[in-house]
């Protein structure tokens, strides 16, 4: 697995007060990209290999997560919002007037993740049951799901993100479930890989992208079956906290904004998608 260090430092957070409906990239090839924070590593980097081509235009991008990047793009605050989940039907309505598209941009799964100490002492692989126990607060304990005895310290997202609304879909069955066995909220994938790698009894979900040797994926145990968390698991279709990775727009893209994206989703910015450690459009057997 790719781990992200380095990443986020590509990524130049501006903030734009601008107009109502007026489109950056089309006033000055100023291009701002606002959204998800498991999208932003592959755009940054996009964005600079990008300008080598076209050093008259600027991309700047914005972390702050799906739901963001939605209202950006529906709001027209930004020429492109970044989304690591499907558009909900709330803001296909909310946003009706701006005609949302989505584009593609790649492949990504969701893991539970432990701190390396848990993953150590044998806690390799949990059922659905057991981590939705976890996180419901039934189940308090490593000890009663064959760990250490040591109290779980559950972490969860804010409920915006578009991580957890992937995870909490398949884990709990609902995007919008609440988690009252959490001790803690996190934002960015950033942030939350660093809480649990400063803790020795943590769990929680990142992209995978976001697991290394400090931050542990968990295989999904199903019967006597173990689906490891790894992209060939993605690619063959068995792991199943997987996602589409999206950028939105409010209608067809124009101008600038439409060669950004036609960039991303060629060639080059498909092995952009795979450096950053994402899996590229055409890679998967569903």
């Amino acid at each position: 697995m790719l781990k992200p260090t380095g990443l986020l430092g590509v990524v130049l957070a501006v903030v734009f007060l601008l107009p109502p409906g007026a489109c950056l990239a089309a006033a000055n090839n100023k291009i701002l990209v606002e959204g998800s924070t498991t999208v932003i590593p592959i755009v940054s980097r996009a964005a600079e290999r990008y300008r080598s081509i076209h050093p008259k235009v600027r991309i700047l991008t914005k972390a702050g997560g799906s739901g963001v990047g939605a209202h950006a793009a529906g709001t027209k605050r930004a020429d492109i919002g970044m989304t690591s989940r499907e558009l909900t039907l709330h803001e296909i309505d909310r946003y009706k007037s701006a005609k949302l598209q989505t584009h593609i941009l790649g492949k990504d799964a969701v893991a539970p993740v432990v701190s390396s100490e848990v993953y150590q002492t044998g806690v390799r692989a949990l059922t659905k049951k057991q981590i939705g126990d976890i996180y419901l607060g039934k189940i308090v304990n490593w000890k009663e799901v064959g760990g250490p005895d040591r109290p779980i310290v559950v972490i969860d997202k804010e409920r915006h993100r578009g991580t957890r609304h992937v995870f909490m879909k398949y884990i709990l069955g609902d995007a919008e479930a609440r988690a009252p066995g959490a001790r803690l909220v996190t934002g960015s994938n950033n942030e939350e890989q660093t809480k649990i790698a400063q803790s020795d009894s943590a769990i929680g979900m990142l992209s995978f992208a976001w697991i290394n040797d400090q931050v542990r994926g968990l295989g999904l145990r199903d019967g006597d079956r173990v689906i490891e968390p790894n992209l060939e698991s993605v690619r063959d279709g068995s792991f199943p906290i997987a996602r589409n990775l999206n950028l939105v727009t409010a209608g067809p893209p124009q101008g600038e904004v439409k060669g950004f994206i036609e960039y991303l989703l060629g060639p080059e910015g498909q092995k952009i998608v795979e450096e950053s450690g994402f899996i590229p459009l055409g890679e998967t057997h569903r």
